[in-house]
């Protein structure tokens, strides 16, 4: 059997755990730079308010309505989602953390536990232990788990839990799930198969193999398959990215090719340190500018340059000097740049490096890599920076409702008088 614990409107729960007096209230969780709605509330969601709603058009619906509005706390989400993680590893020896408010357990081995019971304890226990309510959902395959949860969400009679142990029920929670609804099946192929009369998962499991195959290659084969009830999906290891990107917009247009050389140092920087914590080395890059499509009284511009390396490296200093030569290449000057970005791909270890016999990553940089890393760990991000890049500025994105750091930093922490 499988669980998918599921956290109910996790970055607005995450923000009434330290204020209790916003139970109730509409909350919107904005994204970075505050630009646009990324979380709301039950209480949002009924007044109307969607996902992806920018927030300098809702602002009078958020002054009317009295929507509590934050800008984005990844540090006190990504903290809050360990402590729940942490717990759920005390349930079951196999976990697989799906993102930063689900994780799915195998209960291999549960046979003679009371499901429902158990799930009703795991829930209790990370609502006592975080303040996070949660939705558990289990069934005996992964895809089915994910159904179950959906019901387990949406009926508050089920107390938060649905198991889905009979055919009958199998079926019948199907037959109820529409099929842009089921996970995995996108708008693009729901729009397909409803052109097929295929309305809801149970008209998707009804459909043969081979069809299947054909249209959604083994991929979709799988997914069926699982929906059928056929454990055919299994947790998944946690594995290192296969791609890392940092990309940022600028808070005033860049016009000069120094300072637009020095953001994408930093950018690149921040890039080769991400790679050297997973034990990664690139053989590619990509350095990608463009102008603001929002201001049609400028001229527009956009351009990306891939390179090849020559050979694998995960040093700051050599991908700062091939981002570099990447922008030079694409640069254009008279445009008023409002965003750019870096993105390095084409991931090897660093224990299967194979040297080159012309050229290699410089052998001395290994080392001054780790220790920048660890100064920079220690002392606080950028600490210690190229001589490329800005000393005296910090990039820091605009959160004008950014709520306190309640627990990552001891200033934040709540204190209660007695």
């Amino acid at each position: 059997m499988f669980a998918l614990i599921d956290c109910n409107n996790f970055y607005a729960s995450c923000e009434r755990v330290f204020a209790p007096n916003l139970n109730g209230k509409p909350i919107v969780v904005l994204s970075n730079n505050d630009g646009c709605a990324i979380a709301r509330s039950n209480e949002a969601k009924a007044i109307g308010i969607p996902m992806g709603a920018p927030a300098f058009e809702f602002k009078d619906l958020f002054v009317n309505h009295k929507v509590h509005v934050f800008s984005a706390n990844f540090s006190l989400y990504g903290n809050m989602s360990n402590r729940i993680m942490s717990i759920l590893s005390e349930y079951s020896p196999e976990v697989e953390i799906y993102s930063i408010d689900e994780a799915f357990l195998k209960l291999k081995g549960f046979e003679y536990f009371n499901l429902l019971d158990y799930a009703y304890s795991i829930r209790k226990r990370v609502t006592q232990g975080t303040g996070i309510p949660v939705s558990i959902g289990i069934a005996p395959t992964k895809s089915l788990s994910k159904v179950a949860n959906r019901i387990a969400k949406k009926y508050t009679q089920t107390g938060g839990v649905f198991l889905i142990d009979t055919e009958e029920k199998r079926i019948k929670a199907l037959k109820w799930l529409a099929i842009e609804d089921v996970w995995g099946i996108g708008r693009k192929y729901a729009t397909r198969l409803r052109a097929q009369g295929v309305n809801t998962a149970y008209d998707f499991t009804q459909l043969s193999d081979a069809w299947v195959k054909k249209e959604f290659s083994i991929v979709g084969l799988r997914l069926k398959r699982d929906l059928s009830g056929i454990p055919t999906l299994d947790l998944d290891d946690v594995q290192a990215k296969k791609n890392i990107a940092t990309t940022r917009s600028f808070e005033k247009n860049i016009t000069k090719i120094e300072d637009l050389k020095e953001r994408i140092a930093t950018f690149a920087v921040s890039c080769s340190e991400k790679l050297r914590k997973q034990k990664s080395y690139c053989k590619m890059l990509m350095v990608f500018i463009h102008t603001n499509g929002f201001r049609k009284d400028l001229p527009q511009y956009s351009r990306s340059r891939v390179i090849k390396l020559p050979f694998p490296s995960n040093s700051s200093i050599e991908l700062v000097e091939f981002a570099c030569i990447a922008l030079e290449s694409i640069f254009i000057a008279g445009y008023s740049y409002k965003k750019a970005g870096v993105l390095i791909m084409d991931f090897i270890p660093e224990n299967q490096i194979q040297l080159n016999f012309f050229q290699n990553s410089n052998p001395k940089h290994e080392g001054l890599m780790k220790v920048i890393d660890k100064l920079n760990n220690r002392f606080g991000q950028q600490k210690v920076r190229l001589s490329i890049q800005d000393q005296k500025r910090v990039w820091k994105m605009k959160q004008e409702k950014l709520s306190p750091l309640y627990t990552t930093r001891i200033e934040d922490v709540i204190t209660i008088q007695v």
